[in-house]
This record gives structure tokens, C-alpha cells and sequence, in this order.
């Protein structure tokens, strides 16, 4: 490994050598409107540089700490310390946001090689025996009557963060903790890139005769993303949750929904070049040895430590308290299904490919309610003004689209968020559609975030990522009902990046607690006056009327058993894995197929998330 350092970082000097440091954005201020990222300026090649030069700030700021003569305070090591790596938070969270986004060879391996080295630079810190005695010097003897709750919250934190990054370990075992993630870091970016690239790479090409079943905006969708895989005049699906779910919900070729579901949950299981089934144990046994290295009984114990929940006991409790009566639906939710098989004239057994096409047609049987019939209410553009609007309705503040502002990607789209004096708050990004080299799913994440050190006010800028259906045939993005509830949750997450009011950029706050604002915010889009304002059809100009309101929150409950199942099996999976006391030579699908008969999981429901994805 100290090879390929070596390598990066003359990879570094050959590519600064050919591009100085003033050419480099990362090397000089901003001068963008709010001093948002200049992504017209950013190239591959800046990254190393950057990200090499970070990380040697960083280390003259720690050593400026440990050097310090004077006795260690609060002042001149706990904050000094928290303001520490400002410029490699900088550089990182512009590289990770767009890999996340924008994904390409060149950029995951500049990822694959930075990950070892970014990772024995946070063990020089944890590690670094000096620096852990002037913060343990703080934590013992400082006067907490006089430092305030946040302070006190962040000087906890700092403290466990080196003993949980085993600060207090013999240098022999500091040496074994840095072999552990130095591998970790390696193999997790590895399982994550690979399960990606397998994803990204499938697609299932259909002719005509194929498409019984699918609506005219659904068949408008894979054509347009057939002739962005270069497959003009066919009909293409991916594994991307706009193209898949809709083809599985109403497609009338069961012989292809089997091929598209099989393929998707098949992901780092085919025995390819992607294929994560042997970095799994390796994972799981490592982590086994970190938790027991750092005095913990199991990896779970050690992650739940900082959790509301606490303890891997208090998560077994909630999810078993669950697991029956969701069975329980879920067993009836698929003896309703099979019935339809059979009154259909079919006498196969439900399996799992089968289930979103028979789930509807309950839906639309027992409530009524097709997902084509709520689309044309659901445009993007009118869901994110819709969430704008209830903020302001909330918090009094406002969103202003920015045209003059850079953008990664054309279809990206930037706010200016301000309150309602017309102060500045912050910027939002906002990346709704799929495309190659984007990850699954949605989220929310950073390029800057707020804090107040020493009354010098930072703005955020944030991020809200998506992969919801997308425009084609000269129509919006017309969401799902499902896809309006992820936007709103994902715009909770924003706004607790938006309008935080801390004076640190340490995020001090129990991991699990971060779900609390999206769940509110998630729960706002069903509300009839919250509809009535955003659920406006994209033709006509109309708000949704009272009945397909009514109709909707009728079918609030269905499927509850399936998705419930589905989460909770996911959940019961990963604990299994990771409440392991011990190591061992695990088979991933032997390991899952043995945590999922425990709980006594039916063969309709596959977890949401298994092993090997």
C-alpha cells in the first residue's frame, strides 16, 4: 500500500507539474455567486492535487495542536481541533458528491487509490498519542459549568470518537486497527463500485410484441432510453427504480418481469467481474475483528453505541415486536394475490416477480386507484414547488430558482433559499433523473455545510439527489405516488441541512435521529390541503379532485404487509451479520437464506436489500 501512495502522489506532482496550483480551482477562492462550487471550472485532474494538499494542511493543523506549549482548553484544542481539515472537507465533498452523481472509470479510480491513503491519514489523527492526551486533558479536567450544552455535546463526542478509533489500544494492536481499515476502506468502496457498475451495465432490450401490458408513457420511457443505450427503434429497461418498478407493476409478459426482477436483486451475484458474494465474509469478518479489537462484543454493538436505539438487544425487540403482525398482512396480502392468479385461469404460485402486477390490480380493484390515473398530477416540478410551498407555510421561508449559478449536470437545477426578510440562507441542488454512473435511490448530502465558529456565519449548500421518472415525449416527469413521498422525505433531510443553527460542522446528533425531519416532511405529502396545492394536473391546469384524495388515503394501507415485510426482513438480515460474536468462512447465500427461514420469511418477499447488494 505504500506503493500505490507513492504512485498518487507522484501522480499529483506530474499532474501539477503540467497544471499549477492557480490554475487549480480547489487552490483559490470561490468567486462564484455564494461561493458555491465552480463546477465549470473542476476537472479530473484537479482532484489529487487537491485532495493530497488537504490532507497536508490538515496535518500541519493537527501538529500546530500537539506543538502547542500552552496547558490544552477547550479553545485551543477541542475547537481548534473541530475546525481542523477544512480544505479536505472541501475538496471531498465536491469529489464525492459527483462520483455519487456522475460516476466514471476515472473517477472511481481516483477513488479506489485515495481510499487507503484517506484512510491512514484519519488513523495518523485518531492515533496520534500526543494529540489524544491534550483532549483527554480537556475532557478530565475542564470546568463543564462553563461551557455550553453544544460545547460540552462536541467535547463528549471528540473524546469517544479517538476511544471508539482506538486511541487507547497498545501500539501493537494500534498497528493491527490500521491493517483492518486500511482493508476495509479498500474492499467497501470496491463492494459499493461493483455493485453499481453491474446494475449500470444490464438492460433488457424489447421488441414490440413485448410491451402487452405497458402504458404509452411507460413505452415512451424505454424507447428514450433505448436510443440513449444506442438501441434505436427497440425499447429498452434498466435497473433503475423508474424503468423497472412501472414494467413490473404492468407488464403482461411474466417470462420478462421474472428476467427484470431476477436481474435486479441479482446485482454482485453473477459471477462476473462485479460480483461482491467473496468481499462479503471479508467485510463481515473484519468488522468482527475491529469491534473486538476495540472491546466490543460484535460490530453491532460497537455501530448502535452512538444510536438512539443503543443496543443490538433494544433493535431485535422492535424488530420481532414488528415482524408478526406484519407477517401475519403480509401472508393475507399474498392469499389475496394468488386468488387473482387463479380466477384468472392461471394455476402458477405467486412468486416474487408476480407481485407488483397483482398488487395493482388489487389496488385498482378494492380502491379504485391506478397509478396511471395519478401521475398526470404528480409533475416534478410541480411536487418540488409543492414542497416549497409547505416550507414557507412552515418556516416562512423561500425558494428562488438561479440560472447564473454552475451546475454538474444540465438537468440540475439551483435554489436560493432565503427568509422571509430576504436573508440568505443557503443554496439547494436539486438532481431528480437516472442516468449512467448514478447511484440507485435518493438522498440528500452537502457541499457545504452550516456552522458559526466565532460569529463567522457559513452558509450550506445542499444537495437533494433523486432517480424519479423522467421527462420524455415532451411531457414532465410525471412521479408516482411513492416517488412524491421520497421527494418530500429527501427535502426533509434538506431542510435540517438548510436551517440548522449550530456553531460547529461536527455532526453531534445520534445517526438514527437524522430520520426525524424527512418522516415529518414525508408525512406532509398526503395531507389533502398540502395536495390540493401541489397535485395539480400538468394538462388541464387542475387541482386534484376531493375523490382520488379520498382514494388515496383509502389505499394508504395497501401493500402495508408487503413493504413492511420487506424492510423488516432487510433489517433482521443486517443485524444477523452483524451481531456475528466471531469470525468464520461464511457463504453469503447460505448465511442469508439461513437468517431469512429464522424469522420465517414467505418465498413471495424477497429483503429490500439482500447480502450481496
Amino acid at each position: 500500500m505504500k506503493i500505490v501512495k507513492l504512485l498518487i502522489i507522484l501522480i499529483g506532482i506530474l499532474i501539477m507539474a503540467c497544471s499549477n496550483q492557480n490554475n487549480n480551482p480547489f487552490f483559490n477562492e470561490w468567486d462564484t455567486p455564494f461561493q458555491v462550487p465552480p463546477f465549470d471550472q473542476i476537472e479530473e485532474a484537479h482532484y489529487i492535487p487537491a485532495l493530497m494538499e488537504g490532507i497536508d494542511r490538515e496535518n500541519k493543523e493537527i501538529d500546530d495542536i500537539v506543538n502547542n506549549s500552552a496547558p490544552p482548553t477547550f479553545e485551543n484544542t477541542i475547537e481548534t481541533f473541530e475546525a481542523s481539515g477544512q480544505f479536505l472537507d472541501k475538496v471531498s465533498s465536491v469529489f464525492n458528491n459527483i462520483r455519487g452523481t456522475n460516476a466514471n472509470d476515472n473517477l472511481d479510480k481516483i477513488a479506489t487509490e485515495f481510499a487507503p491513503i484517506r484512510t491512514k491519514h484519519n488513523d495518523d489523527i485518531k492515533l496520534n498519542s500526543k494529540l489524544f492526551e491534550k483532549i483527554k486533558s480537556v475532557y478530565d479536567n475542564a470546568d463543564r459549568n462553563n461551557l455550553t450544552i453544544e460545547q460540552n455535546t462536541l467535547l463528549d463526542k471528540i473524546y469517544g470518537d479517538f476511544i471508539r478509533n482506538g486511541a487507547n489500544l497498545t501500539d501493537e494492536e494500534k498497528v493491527e486497527l490500521r491493517k483492518i481499515n486500511e482493508e476495509l476502506s479498500v474492499l467497501t468502496l470496491t463492494f459499493r463500485q461493483n455493485v453499481r457498475n453491474d446494475g449500470n451495465e444490464w438492460k433488457l432490450v424489447l421488441k414490440e410484441s413485448d410491451l402487452i401490458g405497458l402504458s404509452q408513457s411507460i413505452r415512451l420511457a424505454a424507447a428514450n432510453i433505448a436510443d440513449e443505450r444506442g438501441n434505436k427503434d427497440k425499447w429498452v429497461i434498466t435497473l433503475d427504480k423508474p424503468s423497472w418498478i412501472p414494467f413490473l407493476t404492468y407488464s403482461e409478459r411474466r417470462d420478462l418481469r421474472e428476467k427484470v426482477f431476477t436481474a435486479y436483486i441479482n446485482r454482485g451475484n453473477n459471477n462476473n467481474e462485479y460480483d461482491t458474494k467473496e468481499i462479503i465474509p471479508k467485510i463481515v469478518n473484519l468488522r468482527i475483528k475491529r469491534a473486538n479489537l476495540l472491546g466490543y462484543e460484535t460490530h453491532a454493538d460497537y455501530v448502535l453505541e452512538r444510536s438512539m436505539a443503543k443496543t443490538p438487544e433494544n433493535v431485535y425487540k422492535l424488530l420481532n415486536k414488528l415482524w408478526k403482525p406484519a407477517l401475519n398482512r403480509a401472508k393475507s396480502e399474498a392469499y389475496d394475490l394468488q386468488s387473482i392468479i387463479y380466477k384468472e385461469g392461471n394455476n402458477y404460485k405467486l412468486e416474487p416477480w408476480d407481485w407488483w402486477y397483482y398488487a395493482e390490480k388489487v389496488r385498482q380493484d378494492k380502491y379504485d386507484l391506478d397509478d396511471n390515473e395519478l401521475r398526470p398530477y404528480f409533475a416534478v416540478d410541480n411536487v418540488r414547488d409543492g414542497v416549497f410551498w409547505l416550507a414557507n407555510q412552515l418556516f416562512g421561508i423561500t425558494f428562488e430558482e438561479r440560472t447564473d449559478l454552475p451546475k454538474y449536470y444540465d438537468q440540475v437545477k439551483t435554489f436560493e433559499v432565503k427568509e422571509a426578510d430576504g436573508t440568505h440562507i443557503g443554496i439547494l441542488y436539486t438532481d431528480y433523473f437516472p442516468r449512467k454512473g448514478k447511484g440507485v435511490g435518493a438522498w440528500c448530502s452537502g457541499f457545504r455545510y452550516q456552522s458559526n465558529r466565532n460569529g463567522n456565519w457559513v452558509h450550506p449548500v445542499t444537495i437533494n439527489v433523486g432517480n424519479f421518472t423522467s421527462p420524455v415525449g415532451g411531457k414532465p416527469g410525471l412521479l408516482s405516488f411513492d416517488e412524491v413521498e421520497t421527494l418530500f422525505h429527501e427535502f426533509g433531510h434538506a431542510l435540517h441541512n438548510l436551517l440548522r443553527n449550530r456553531t460547529y460542522t461536527n455532526q453531534i446528533m445520534p445517526r438514527d435521529f437524522v430520520e426525524f425531519p424527512s418522516q415529518i416532511m414525508e408525512n406532509w405529502a398526503s395531507e389533502p390541503e398540502v395536495l390540493k396545492h401541489y397535485a395539480i394536473h400538468y394538462e388541464t391546469g387542475e387541482p386534484i379532485p376531493d375523490e382520488l384524495i379520498s382514494k388515496i388515503q383509502n389505499a394508504s394501507l395497501h401493500n402495508q404487509g408487503f413493504e413492511t415485510i420487506e424492510y423488516l426482513a432487510a433489517s433482521f438480515l443486517d443485524m444477523d451479520w452483524h451481531t456475528l460474536p466471531d469470525t468464520g468462512n461464511w457463504d453469503a447465500l447460505e448465511f442469508e437464506k439461513a437468517s431469512m427461514d429464522r424469522i420465517g420469511l414467505i418465498p413471495e418477499i424477497i429483503p429490500r436489500y439482500n447480502s450481496y447488494y
